[in-house]
């Protein structure tokens, strides 16, 4: 909101509720939001309105994560309504969302993602042994997660036989659709920031660095959002090679999903310089201090300009078959 320039633009502010209500802003500003505990949360007294008065402007830049925000499901009912949005469409947004899914379109493209399995509910009930069989040929240690979650949640890094089931109970209760992946040991988690320029080409920003501190195994949910614990490290200090192959794969990534506007690419450099894909986000955290801005702050693309180019992306490619 500070960032867009509001000469040009009259800002209307959405809130979905935890019970799927829609609320709008009454004011213009944040009083959609309370924040009672560490963190916000849709306030249960701000103004109820349908999704079609909602959604009666001129272009949404849909600022959510997880399940009905980024799977594809906030896209098409946007897509329906004919509201031009930023970012990717339903078929992007839901591919994107579903880590198995979208291995297996990054893998079909060529691109090296490590060794994985993912368990639907269907699978894990009927015939739990031929998968546990499947997971004990990746070793140990694995990542256990929810193949369509958010932030983190619900994923465990398993170093031991005895840890596997628990973890996979627990990445179930978010999603009864699972991945487990092979552990890329000793490597360094690199990002890079994609997005389409003024002409509708997509470019690859300064690559970051996330380091987490003694206490967390990996930048799980408390370490992003609660307790401080990793260094954001932007540019990432890496070899001119390795960073300009990073790059050419997200960009890779971001046409093998067939993304929109913006998306972060989460990577794995292990210790001998090899390059794994982790997972490709297409809606990324949008904080002052979030990694893509900052990505693209260290690019030469300010805060305010990179809102700006994706809002106009939004209303240049409007809401017909693409």
């Amino acid at each position: 909101m500070q960032a867009l320039d509001p000469q040009r633009y009259d800002i209307q502010v959405i809130g979905i509720r935890r019970d799927g209500v829609w609320v709008r802003s009454s004011t213009g500003g944040l009083d959609v939001l309370s924040q009672e505990d560490q963190l916000p949360e849709v306030s249960s007294e701000a103004d109820v309105v349908s999704i079609e008065v909602a959604l009666d402007v001129d272009v949404a830049f849909p600022v959510l994560h997880g399940p009905w925000g980024e799977d594809g499901s906030i896209q098409g009912v946007m897509e329906t309504l004919q509201v031009p949005f930023v970012g990717s469409g339903v078929l992007s947004s839901a591919v994107a969302m579903d880590k198995g899914f979208m291995k297996t379109l990054l893998a079909s493209a060529g691109l090296e993602v490590g060794r994985y399995v993912a368990i639907s509910d269907r699978r894990w009930m009927a015939d739990r042994a031929a998968v546990l069989g499947e997971v004990a040929a990746l070793g140990l240690p694995v990542f256990v997660k929810p193949a369509r979650a958010g932030s983190s949640l619900g994923i465990s890094k398993v170093s031991r036989e005895d840890e596997l089931i628990p973890a996979i109970d627990q990445a179930r209760e978010h999603d009864p659709r699972i991945i487990i992946e092979a552990s890329v040991e000793q490597a360094r988690e690199i990002e890079c920031a994609v997005l389409v320029d003024d002409h509708g080409h997509p470019r690859a920003s300064r690559c970051a660095e996330i380091v987490v501190r003694e206490g967390h195994d990996f930048y799980d949910f408390e370490a992003k959002y609660l307790d401080d614990s990793a260094d954001l490290l932007v540019p990432a200090d890496l070899p001119a090679a390795i960073e300009q192959q990073v790059q050419q794969v997200a960009l890779a990534a971001f046409e093998a999903l067939a993304c929109e506007g913006l998306a972060r690419v989460d990577f794995f450099v292990g210790p001998e310089g090899e390059v794994v894909l982790n997972e490709v986000n297409t809606m990324p955290g949008f904080t002052s201090i979030s990694l893509f801005p900052r990505m693209w702050t260290s690019s030469g693309l300010d805060y305010a300009a990179l809102v700006d180019r994706l809002v106009q992306d939004a209303l240049r490619k409007g809401t017909d078959l693409r």
